[in-house]
């Protein structure tokens, strides 16, 4: 794969997360909650990945047990967690402020990282982290005037999105020298699944997923939004630098946003315009350059 190749799957697979609220909304429209679209993303997720594993790349599948608790922080703490948050204020506000508050998952890394992994908080990991909190601010109505339309608990719903989100990375970063990101990737929708299946909320339901729109918007959040999205990020992240990779990923708030505005009249005013702007400025600064390749996280 060539250079021009790899940063094209790169940006992608960014992009197809960005869809995410097209097939989410088309649940919420059938009736399903915020709790019940976590279920069927972990359980349509998983079994796609591990059946493209299992026949492309059976050797991914291969952990030691005692690694499966670092899954489970990846799997139940991190993406049940910041989906069920993400899919609240999607239900609750608009797609366009649910991705801006998921992007404050880089702030919560670099403070985590400093006390966990002693990460030296450097200037423009200082700055960014001003532009993430200015942005996420003026995003939701607190800047410059403190007059917001939004709950405290759609906020806290937002900003806890970014929160879970940011755990991935961490539990990630303790298994990412001994397995690839897809096998992180799959053990984590694994472990999501074992807690979903039971406890999503959708046996109750079956009859509303006996439903052709259902099922499309069900299966293209799974292959679109997060398999099809993660294969080819990944494939573009092996040819290119882990920090130029996550620059790239801005396209996904840039595409959710668009799809927002352009299909479920989302608007932003021009302080929210400015915050979003700061907040997609936040990412570029945070991106350090580096030669290793870091687990990644995916919406």
């Amino acid at each position: 794969m060539s250079r021009k190749q790899a940063y094209l799957c790169a940006v992608a697979g960014a992009a197809l997360w960005g869809l995410i609220g097209i097939f989410v909304q088309v649940l919420y429209d059938a009736g399903f909650t915020p709790w019940q679209t976590v279920a069927i993303r972990a359980i349509f997720s998983v079994i796609l990945i591990v059946g493209y594993l299992a026949v492309f790349k059976p050797s991914y599948l291969k952990i030691k047990l005692g690694d499966f608790p670092f899954f489970i922080g990846t799997g139940i703490i991190s993406i049940v967690f910041f989906n069920w948050c993400y899919f609240t204020v999607m239900e609750e506000a608009t797609v366009s402020l649910a991705v801006v508050l998921l992007y404050t998952g880089p702030l919560f890394v670099t403070i985590i990282s400093r006390f966990l992994f002693k990460e030296w908080l450097t200037k423009r990991k200082m700055l960014s982290l001003l532009f993430t909190i200015t942005g996420c601010a003026f995003t939701v109505g607190l800047l410059p005037a403190f007059q917001t339309n939004v709950s405290g608990f759609v906020i806290a719903a937002g900003i806890g999105s970014g929160f879970f989100y940011s755990l991935y990375s961490i539990f990630g970063k303790y298994v990412s020298s001994r397995y690839s990101s897809m096998t992180i990737t799959a053990y984590s929708f694994i472990s999501a699944s074992l807690l979903m299946i039971p406890a999503g909320g959708l046996a109750g339901d079956l009859n509303k997923m006996l439903n052709t729109k259902v099922i499309l918007a069900s299966l293209g959040l799974a292959i679109i939004a997060t398999v099809l999205g993660y294969i080819l990020y990944t494939a573009g992240l092996t040819y290119i630098e882990s920090s130029r990779a996550s620059i790239l990923t801005t396209i996904e708030p840039v595409v959710a946003i668009t799809v927002g505005i352009t299909l479920f009249g989302d608007t932003l005013n021009l302080w929210q315009v400015l915050g979003v702007t700061l907040v997609l400025a936040s990412i570029f600064l945070v991106a350090e350059k580096s030669n290793q390749h870091s687990a990644e996280s995916t919406t």
